[in-house]
């Protein structure tokens, strides 16, 4: 599974080409805005090109910030889409750009350190990721709300790199921390499921399914649950989970359920 960043995780934006300090900043608001009508119809390519147009206009305009907020949902795109080397070249310029910024212990560089440690778990590196999480952790710790939904997501993402790296208990507070927080933001259900999801995998990885039958069950019935919840948006985002969800479920033997979602996310991208 993966993380779940929002539009609001960004700075508030600027009006587009608005002169602040004599740099002309692009609207990251509307920029976000429409990258996600793209991701809403699974619109791939015309998603990259426009974040590469924004890309090349915030460089020429000398808009840091706004090249951060780009690169980050680059990154994300890349994960999605599997582009290791793509990705990697997009971690390293947000690297370069939080330094040349002077942002380094920033709540807008702990997002850019979650997504990149995020992209890096998705390739099979989580104990490269796992020292970034720490690192977001402390940050968003520090000045975030406790019942913030930045630190659900770092929570979630956080757990799936610690199970990775064989640190179970870790996980599962991470895991419980996550849905905590989650319960605890309006329309926040599909990424609970998420969590149940990511919890069901942990335990496999740590003792097996046969070991963990019960438990790997209970998840699973939690995951529906959440993802039924009566009046949650059928967006693009919900979409997403129903997709991501749906393999899960048939990998533990819920062919329904797997059926269910898989058609669900097909008929929300093909209605938008």
């Amino acid at each position: 599974m993966s993380d779940y960043l929002k539009k609001e995780d960004y700075e508030e934006p600027v009006c587009i080409f608005c002169k602040t300090d004599e740099i002309k900043r692009i609207d990251s608001g509307r920029v976000i805005g429409k990258l996600d009508e793209y991701l809403s119809r699974n619109d791939y390519p015309s998603a990259e090109r426009h974040l590469k147009y924004w890309a090349q206009e915030a460089e020429i305009n000398g808009d840091g910030r706004g090249l951060i907020t780009v690169y980050n949902e680059l990154v994300g795109l890349y994960r999605k889409l599997g582009r290791e080397q793509d990705a990697d070249s997009a971690c390293e310029k947000l690297f370069s750009l939080i330094e040349s910024e002077n942002l380094a212990d920033s709540v807008t560089a702990a997002t850019s350190y979650l997504n990149i440690a995020t992209a890096y778990k998705s390739f099979s590196r989580a104990e490269k990721a796992v020292p970034l999480y720490e690192k977001t952790k402390e940050i968003y710790e520090r000045e975030l709300p406790a019942t913030d939904s930045r630190l659900g997501g770092l929570y979630n993402n956080m757990g799936l790199a610690l199970a990775d790296t064989g640190e179970f208990e870790k996980a599962k507070n991470c895991f419980e921390k996550a849905l905590n927080i989650m319960s605890q933001n309006e329309g926040c259900e599909p990424e609970q499921a998420i969590t149940y999801l990511n919890m069901a995998t942990a335990a496999e990885s740590e003792n097996g399914i046969e070991n963990n039958e019960e438990f790997i069950a209970a998840c699973v019935k939690k995951a529906d649950i959440l993802l039924e919840t009566q009046g949650i948006k059928h967006d693009g985002n919900y979409a997403f989970v129903c997709e991501k969800c749906a393999p899960v479920f048939g990998y533990y033997g819920y062919f329904m359920l797997e059926k269910k979602y898989s058609e669900r996310a097909k008929q929300i991208y093909e209605r938008n």
